[in-house]
């Protein structure tokens, strides 16, 4: 089992997020998601084949899909990348290829938000998922999200969400402004979600409307 590949980019497809990842003189072609390609160095040959000084190499952790008729490597720049696309291809009816065009749409944190705010529709404008496959992706990932990203599937427990003030009201807004920034929401986009939240719905539900605004 290949479990990391240390390189030079040898080639680069960015259509169909292919590299050739050369180690040790062997050249390993790999899927990558659109995410990892935009982190990756310039190859390290020059067009008519010539090597460029003092290349930058580069890690990728891999995943090895083995099938009947052949062995597929699908790289991430990251181990997150890598763990969140195993607990995808580990829903029923999402194979590597699926998992790989999610990751190419969203990054794990932006997934793991649309999970928690069970945003199938979110998650279905990925090339080839379907509204039935991104229900099954939150209601299979769900849980697992939620220990993975306390931040986000966590939602109930956001900071301060047992306090008993008498301004109850500034309160639940501004807890609701904490989570969100935790969550990596800059303090505009928080202000401009936030704008309309009823005071009314719980610190829960506040949240959630405020992410599927800001997953628009």
């Amino acid at each position: 089992m290949i479990a990391t590949l240390y390189g030079v980019i040898f080639a680069v497809d960015p259509i169909s997020c292919v590299v050739i990842l050369e180690c040790g003189g062997v050249g390993y072609k790999v899927q990558v998601s659109a995410g990892t390609l935009s982190y990756l160095p310039s190859p390290a040959y020059r067009a008519d084949g010539e090597p460029i000084p003092d290349a930058k190499k580069v890690r990728l952790y891999t995943h090895m899909a083995v099938r009947e008729d052949s062995l597929d490597l699908y790289g991430f720049y990251t181990a997150e990348e890598l763990e969140i696309f195993q607990l995808l291809i580990s829903v029923s009816g999402v194979g590597p290829k699926a998992a790989m065009s999610i990751l190419s749409l969203m990054t794990p944190r932006r997934l793991a938000m649309s999970v928690a705010a069970e945003d199938t529709k979110a998650i279905s404008k990925a090339p080839g998922v379907g509204a039935k496959t991104a229900a099954r992706v939150v209601l299979e990932l769900k849980e697992k999200f939620a220990k993975r990203y306390p931040d986000t599937g966590g939602i109930p427990d956001a900071p301060n969400t047992q306090k008993k003030a008498p301004a109850a009201d500034s309160t639940k807004l501004s807890d609701a402004k904490e989570a969100l920034a935790v969550l990596g929401y800059s303090r505009s986009e928080i202000v401009a979600a936030l704008k309309n939240a009823s005071m009314e719905d719980s610190l829960e539900d506040i949240i959630k409307k405020a992410l599927t605004q800001l997953m628009k």
